[in-house]
């Protein structure tokens, strides 16, 4: 046996032969296996983004075409008032004091002439007019401290 075939670790004759023959911590087999999973990663992620980007505003679009839904209902209940006679007549007493002209009507007054504006016995003051107590403001602005 020559000096190189006893130095040569890969030689079949050497006891321990099989030993050294560990597999290395990366192949290229190992290496080209990573590389081939970290493309696929990598052409994958955008897509997947993509996805859940369109998921969640498609789960927006339909919340909000279920409130815009629900709204519609609530006016077309609101038209169907609307167009009820009855209805209508109830409002126009109710908020306007109409009165219809077969009907008898009656304006209750509390014996004050300002509409309950003015203050009740034992109340509190009557308050001045807005105008009055904005020039006061002003006034006491205008004056040094």
């Amino acid at each position: 046996m020559s000096r190189d075939e006893r130095d040569d670790p890969r030689g079949e004759d050497s006891p321990g032969a099989g030993a050294r023959r560990a597999s290395p911590a990366l192949t290229s087999r190992a290496a080209i296996l990573a590389v081939v999973m970290c493309a696929i990663a990598l052409s994958l992620a955008y897509p997947v983004r993509e996805y859940i980007a369109q998921r969640k505003e498609i789960s927006d679009l339909q919340r909000k075409q279920a409130a815009a839904r629900k709204k519609v209902d609530e006016l077309a209940q609101r038209k169907r008032q609307l167009g009820d006679k009855s209805y209508i007549e109830r409002e126009a007493t109710r908020r306007l004091h109409y009165c219809r002209p077969d009907v008898t009507c009656y304006i209750v007054l509390d014996g004050g002439g300002d509409d309950g504006r003015t203050a009740r016995k034992g109340g509190p003051a009557n308050r001045p007019p807005w105008y009055e107590t904005l020039w006061r403001s002003v006034e006491a602005a205008d004056r040094p401290r």
